[in-house]
């Protein structure tokens, strides 16, 4: 459906504009999906996020503060979110022997379970960008990718 139906707005500033708003709607949209894909295994998205930069790091532990450098919200708080994980006992995490001040933390076997689950279903999740090609698939990243350059 095109933006002006969604949002009940025939008219525009200019395309700038009317592409601003597009992605944060469809920003928005995908964020639902996503929600929703998740709730049944009851992890958020940045949960999930985080659990698959340590299975990627796996089996060396990494830094709280190396996990928020690799995640995709950059305004998460990686901290809080490795401790709702630890209480879910996805993942586990001790002080740093060498500065004590950091939290190193990896994955449990638990969670690697929980992740090989959902990587059998993820591409449901995928599929919601099912109505573009490949090729127009392709076409938007590298539209995006221009954009934040």
């Amino acid at each position: 459906m095109k933006i002006e139906d969604e949002i009940h707005q025939k008219v525009f500033k200019n395309e700038w504009q009317k592409a601003t708003l597009n992605l944060i709607f469809t920003a928005s949209w995908l964020g639902h999906k996503h929600k929703e894909f998740f709730k049944p295994f009851g992890i958020t998205q940045q949960q999930y996020n985080v659990l698959r930069i340590l299975r990627g790091s796996h089996p060396k532990s990494i830094s709280t503060s190396v996990i928020k450098t690799r995640m995709l919200d950059k305004n998460s708080d990686a901290s809080r979110i490795v401790d709702r994980l630890t209480a879910k006992d996805l993942v586990l995490k001790k002080t740093c022997p060498s500065d004590r001040r950091l939290v190193d933390v990896t994955i449990s076997g638990k969670g690697l379970r929980l992740l090989e689950v959902m990587d059998t279903k993820i591409d449901a999740l995928d599929n919601g960008l099912g109505s573009l090609t490949e090729k127009e698939a392709k076409v938007l990243n590298q539209l995006l990718d221009k954009l934040r350059s």
